[in-house]
């Protein structure tokens, strides 16, 4: 079903089956998050964008990246509530910015920070596919 589909019946089988819908949105969202994923070797889900960062851990976060100097790309998580909610769920990680590499959780803030300032995030992005990709 798609969002107009179970808006337009959602009133109706709210009374019934709310459990139901709340189950299909999910599944919707984690396919969502999945895609993204998939189709982005180095994703960061930050508050705000690369260049207008709307917090510090965000902020830190891409200064790091951007000092590796490799293509990232970035889903600006105020403007995708629905993302921000079920990649809690999907990550089992609360808190922004989640970054992944190759489809998988890296960590937030302090993390990446760590790994840059030991060199593991540069060697991280040079030993996988994420290295390769020009878009």
């Amino acid at each position: 079903m798609n969002d107009i589909e179970i808006r337009a019946v959602e009133p109706i089988l709210s009374r019934f089956c709310s459990h139901y819908i709340q189950v299909s949105a999910k599944v919707d969202i984690n396919e969502r998050i999945k895609e993204q994923l998939e189709s982005n070797p180095i994703l960061v889900y930050m508050k705000g964008t690369p260049d207008f960062p709307q917090c510090g851990f965000s902020g830190q976060t891409v200064a790091a990246l951007k000092a590796i100097g490799r293509p990232f790309s970035y889903v600006n998580i105020f403007e995708e509530p629905e993302i921000r909610e079920g990649l809690k769920t999907y990550s089992n990680w609360p808190t922004f910015p989640q970054l992944y590499v190759d489809g998988e959780l890296v960590g937030g803030c302090d993390i990446v920070v760590e790994m840059y300032h030991s060199g593991e995030l540069k060697k991280l992005l040079t030993e996988t596919g994420a290295s390769n990709d020009e878009s």
